[in-house]
C-alpha cells in the first residue's frame, strides 16, 4: 500500500508538472514564459521602430509587437505614439501593467522626428496576465472616447511580415494567405489631422511643411486599406506549430489590416476598435501560442563568414538554450577534393551565460593548414569558410571602395556597366531653411541663420561633393567630415593605393570598375572635403547639413535624381541648416587637418582649404565643457598637420585634463604624444593609459565575443566597428600595453560571430553569407549595395538579440556614412597589417 501511495504521488507530482509546463509564469528577466514562448509586456522603448507594448517571441522568433492603443489602424513611424508613465510587475498575481497617456506632449510638433497629436487627451492601464496557456490583455480607459474619435482608437498588434508571406491565416469561417503585396480596395477615413492638438508652445514643427502636397506619410490615416478580415477568433499560421497563435477578442471585433498600404515599411496589424462609451475593460483579448512542449533552441555555430588568416586566433562561439544541459564535443571539417575530413574534436571552454542564452568556445586556433573548413557541434554547424594568409586580401575590404563609396556619392551619376545606380542629383542645392523652425530627422534653425543669407535664399556652390545617407539621401556634416577623416587616417595608416574606379568631379559621372590611374581612397577623400569645404566657404561657416524640405521627399525610395528637378530657385529644392555647436565644429577642425595631410600632392588647393578651415575654426570657436575634449582632439591633429609649437603648448598646458578624460581623447591622443618629445607628458599618459587598459579588458570580459555588446535601440555593430578601430591606434601607439586581439574580435563580431540565429556579415556581399537586404537607396527592391554595414544585431528588450531579414528596419540593417563602412574597412586592413607582421 506504501509503495502504491508513493506511486499515486509521483504521478501526481508529473502531473502536477505538466500542468505547470503549460502555464505562462513571469521570471525574473521581466517577462511571461512558457518553455520556448516568451510574452514582453512594455519592456521596450521604441514602437516607430516596431519595437514596444506587448511581444511574442516563439521557439526562437519574434513573431508579433506594439501590441498597445494606437489613433490609427495602420500607424507608421510618424504616428503618435503614447507617453508610458509607469511599468509595474506583480509576480504574486502573474502580471505586468503599463500606465499609459496620450498624448505625449513633449514629442508634439517637436524632436527628432515631430509627431502631430490631435486634439485628444485620456490614460489608460494595459494589463497583460499569465493564466494557464495564454495571456490575457486588458485596456481600461479613463474616460469614453470622444465621439469624433470613435473607430480612430484601437489596440493594435502588428505581425512581422518578412516571416508571414504566402503563409496561411483563418478568421472565424474566412481563410486566407498573406500576399507578398498590399492589396486594395482602400476606403477614405476621416483624419485625426482636422483635430490637431495644442499640446506644446514650444513646438516649432509645422504640418503644412511636413505634409506637403498628395500623399503624406505624417497623415496617413485618411485612407487604409479594407481589411481582409474581420472576427472575434483570429489564427496565424495553423498550418505551423512552432508558429502558431491565436488572438481572441471578448469585447469586440478584430480587424486584420494590411500596414504597407499606408507605408512601405509597415507590417500586418490585428486592431480592435475602443467600443463607444467603454471604459473598464475595454479591450479584452485571449492570446493563445502554441507551445511545443519537447522545443530546444538550436545550438548557433557562430565564426567570422570570411574566415581566419593562419596566425589569427580562431575561436567558434556555440549559443545554447539555458535549459539545454546536454554538451557535445565540437569538431573541425576541413574540405578537399577528395571530400571532407575531421581534423580535430575535442571539448568546449564552458563561458556561461549572457543575455538569454549559454555558451561555449571552441579555439582552433592551433589549424593554420590553408583551406576549406566548417565547425560542427551536435546537429548543427558553422557556413564554410577559409584559412588562409592573403584571407583579406580580395573582395573583403574593397567592396566599400569599389561599389559604397561610388553609389552613396551626391551630386554625380554613378554607372555599373549596363547599370545606373542613381543619376545625376540635387544639382539645385541648396536654399536656406527657414529660421525658428523644428524640421525632421533631427534638423532644426535657431532664431537666425547665423549667415549673410535670409530664409529661402539660395546658397551657392553647395553642389558638388559629398555622400548620400545611406537611407535618407541629406548631407550631415558629421557623416561628411567622419566619413573623410576616417577615410584620410585608412591612408596614412595603409597607404591604400588601389583603382577600380573612374570619377570625374567636372563631368559629374563616377564609372564602377572602370579605373582612371588614380587611387580611389585619395578621390573619396577629395569628395568629402569637397562638401565640406563648399560649404565652409559659402557660408562663412559650417552647414548643420542639407537635407530634403518636406516628408514625401524624405521616404523617397529609389534614384536619388528623382528627389528634385535640378533647376534652382522652385519648392523642391533642399534646404541648407546651420548651428552654433562648438563640439561639432572643433571636431570637424580635427578631421579637416588630417585630411589636409592626406590631400597633399593630390590636390593640394584642397588640401590648403582643409587647412585652413580647420586653423579658423580652432582659433574661432568657443570651448566649453561639452566642446573641451574635440578641442583637444583638433589640436592634436593641428599638430601633426603642422608641428606648430602653439598647438603642443596647448596640448602640454592640458595634461591634467587629458588624463582625466583618457577614455575619450586616449586613441587618438597616442599618436601626437610620439612626436610631442615632452618626457613628463609622456609618463603622465602612459600612466594613464594603463588604467583605460585596465577599463577595457574589463568591458571584453562582459561577453563570450571578447568585446563590449551594449545596444540600447540600434544594432551595436557600428559602435564595435568604432571601438576596434579605436583599438587599432591604441595598441600601435602602445603595444606594450594595449593588446591587439580586440581589433580582430571587433572584426569578427561584425563578419559572423554574433548573437542570435541570424550569423550574417553585417558587411553585404562580404564572406559566404552576409547581409542582402540592407536598409539603402534600393531597399524597396529588397536588395543590397555590396560594401554597406548594416548597423547590425539589435537587442529586443530585455534579452533577445534580432538581425531580421527585412529592409525597413533601420535600426537594424540601415548602411550610414560617418563610420559604418569605413570602419569596417580600416579593420580589416588593420587585421591585414598586424598579421601580416606577425
Amino acid at each position: 500500500m506504501r509503495k502504491l501511495i508513493c506511486l499515486l504521488c509521483v504521478i501526481g507530482m508529473v502531473g502536477l508538472q505538466d500542468v505547470h509546463s503549460q502555464e505562462f509564469e513571469l521570471i525574473p528577466a521581466g517577462y511571461f514564459q512558457n518553455k520556448g514562448v516568451n510574452v514582453m509586456a512594455f519592456d521596450d522603448i521604441y514602437p516607430e521602430g516596431h519595437q514596444g507594448g506587448v511581444s511574442l517571441i516563439m521557439h526562437g522568433h519574434r513573431v508579433a509587437t506594439n501590441g498597445d492603443i494606437r489613433l490609427e489602424p495602420t500607424p507608421g513611424q510618424w504616428q503618435p505614439v503614447p507617453l508610458q508613465r509607469d511599468r509595474k510587475i506583480d509576480p504574486e498575481n502573474n502580471t505586468i501593467t503599463a500606465f499609459m497617456s496620450y498624448p505625449d506632449s513633449s514629442r508634439h510638433m517637436t524632436g527628432f522626428n515631430p509627431m502631430v497629436y490631435p486634439d485628444l487627451v485620456f490614460n489608460y492601464t494595459v494589463t497583460v496576465t499569465g493564466e494557464k496557456d495564454a495571456v490575457i490583455v486588458t485596456v481600461d480607459l479613463d474616460r469614453p472616447i470622444p465621439e469624433q474619435f470613435v473607430g480612430k482608437v484601437g489596440f493594435n498588434m502588428e505581425l512581422f511580415p518578412g516571416a508571414l508571406f504566402g503563409k496561411p491565416w483563418i478568421m472565424d469561417d474566412k481563410s486566407g494567405v498573406f500576399p507578398l503585396q498590399p492589396n486594395g480596395p482602400t476606403r477614405n477615413e476621416p483624419s485625426n489631422h482636422k483635430h490637431q492638438g495644442d499640446f506644446n508652445p514650444e513646438g516649432k514643427a509645422s504640418l503644412e511643411q511636413l505634409a506637403g502636397d498628395g500623399y503624406s506619410p505624417v497623415i496617413a490615416d485618411d485612407i487604409v486599406a479594407e481589411p481582409y478580415a474581420i472576427g472575434r477568433k483570429f489564427v496565424v499560421r495553423p498550418d505551423d506549430p512552432y508558429n502558431r497563435f491565436v488572438i481572441e477578442s471578448e469585447t469586440t471585433d478584430l480587424k486584420l489590416y494590411d500596414g504597407r498600404m499606408n507605408h512601405n515599411n509597415g507590417w500586418f496589424v490585428v486592431r480592435s476598435e475602443v467600443p463607444a462609451g467603454k471604459t473598464k475593460g475595454a479591450i479584452k483579448w485571449v492570446i493563445t501560442p502554441n507551445v511545443e512542449e519537447e522545443w530546444l533552441y538550436k545550438p548557433v555555430v557562430q565564426t567570422s563568414q570570411v574566415g581566419y588568416h593562419i596566425n589569427q586566433s580562431k575561436v567558434a562561439i556555440i549559443e545554447l538554450d539555458n535549459r539545454d544541459d546536454e554538451r557535445y564535443q565540437p569538431s573541425l571539417y576541413k574540405f578537399t577534393k577528395n571530400g571532407e575530413e575531421q581534423v580535430l574534436v575535442k571539448d568546449a571552454e564552458e563561458w556561461g551565460d549572457f543575455l538569454r542564452y549559454n555558451y561555449l568556445k571552441f579555439d582552433f586556433t592551433e589549424i593554420k593548414d590553408p583551406g576549406l573548413y566548417q565547425v560542427r557541434y551536435n546537429n548543427s554547424e558553422s557556413s564554410v569558410f577559409r584559412i588562409d594568409q592573403d584571407i583579406y586580401e580580395r573582395g573583403v575590404w574593397q567592396p566599400v571602395l569599389e561599389y559604397f563609396l561610388p553609389v552613396q556619392m551626391c551630386h554625380m551619376r554613378v554607372n555599373e556597366k549596363y547599370r545606373v545606380w542613381h543619376d545625376v542629383c540635387h544639382m539645385d542645392d541648396a536654399r536656406m531653411a527657414p529660421v525658428d523652425f523644428n524640421h525632421i530627422d533631427g534638423y532644426r534653425q535657431g532664431e537666425s541663420t547665423m549667415t549673410e543669407y535670409a530664409s529661402g535664399d539660395k546658397v551657392p556652390g553647395l553642389n558638388i561633393g559629398g555622400w548620400h545617407d545611406a537611407g535618407d539621401f541629406d548631407l550631415r556634416v558629421e557623416s561628411q567630415a567622419g566619413e573623410t577623416y576616417i577615410l584620410s587616417l585608412a591612408y596614412e595608416a595603409f597607404n591604400i593605393d588601389y583603382d577600380v574606379t573612374s570619377i570625374d568631379q567636372h563631368k559629374r559621372v563616377t564609372e564602377i570598375h572602370e579605373p582612371d590611374g588614380k587611387a580611389d581612397l585619395l578621390q573619396q577623400i577629395e569628395n568629402g572635403a569637397l562638401t565640406v569645404l563648399a560649404g565652409y566657404n559659402s557660408l562663412g561657416r559650417l552647414y548643420r547639413g542639407i537635407i530634403c524640405n518636406d516628408l514625401r521627399q524624405y521616404v523617397m525610395l529609389g534614384d536619388a535624381a528623382a528627389m528634385t528637378d535640378n533647376e534652382t530657385g522652385n519648392d523642391d529644392d533642399r534646404w541648407v541648416f546651420t548651428e552654433d555647436n562648438p563640439r561639432r565644429e572643433l571636431t570637424t577642425a580635427a578631421q579637416m587637418a588630417a585630411t589636409s595631410r592626406v590631400l597633399k600632392g593630390f590636390n593640394d588647393t584642397l588640401s590648403q582649404q582643409a587647412l585652413n578651415c580647420a586653423v579658423e575654426l580652432y582659433d574661432i570657436t568657443d570651448v566649453n565643457e561639452h566642446s573641451k575634449t574635440a578641442k583637444i582632439h583638433a589640436a592634436s591633429e593641428l599638430f601633426l598637420t603642422t608641428r606648430d609649437d602653439i598647438y603642443k603648448n596647448y596640448l602640454l598646458a592640458e595634461k591634467d585634463f587629458i588624463t582625466e578624460n583618457i577614455t575619450r581623447v586616449g586613441w587618438y591622443l597616442g599618436r601626437t604624444e610620439k612626436k610631442m618629445d615632452d618626457p613628463d607628458f609622456t609618463k603622465a599618459v602612459r600612466t594613464a593609459m594603463v588604467e583605460l587598459n585596465d577599463q577595457i579588458e574589463e568591458q571584453g570580459d562582459e561577453t563570450p565575443y571578447g568585446i563590449p555588446y551594449r545596444p540600447h535601440i540600434w544594432g551595436a555593430g557600428w559602435n564595435i566597428q568604432s571601438f576596434g578601430f579605436r583599438q587599432y591606434f591604441l595598441h600601435t601607439s602602445y603595444p606594450d600595453i594595449f593588446k591587439s586581439e580586440y581589433v580582430f574580435n571587433a572584426l569578427n563580431f561584425i563578419l559572423g560571430s554574433h548573437p542570435g540565429t541570424n550569423t550574417s556579415s553585417f558587411a553585404s556581399g562580404v564572406g559566404a553569407r552576409s547581409a542582402t537586404v540592407g536598409y539603402g537607396l534600393n531597399r524597396a527592391d529588397w536588395s543590397y549595395i555590396p560594401g554597406g554595414v548594416i548597423s547590425g544585431t539589435a537587442l529586443i528588450r530585455p534579452d533577445f538579440p534580432e538581425l531580421l531579414e527585412f529592409p525597413y528596419l533601420w535600426q537594424q540593417v540601415e548602411y550610414v556614412m560617418g563610420g559604418g563602412s569605413s570602419h569596417y574597412m580600416f579593420l580589416v586592413l588593420a587585421a591585414q597589417q598586424l598579421l601580416n607582421d606577425e
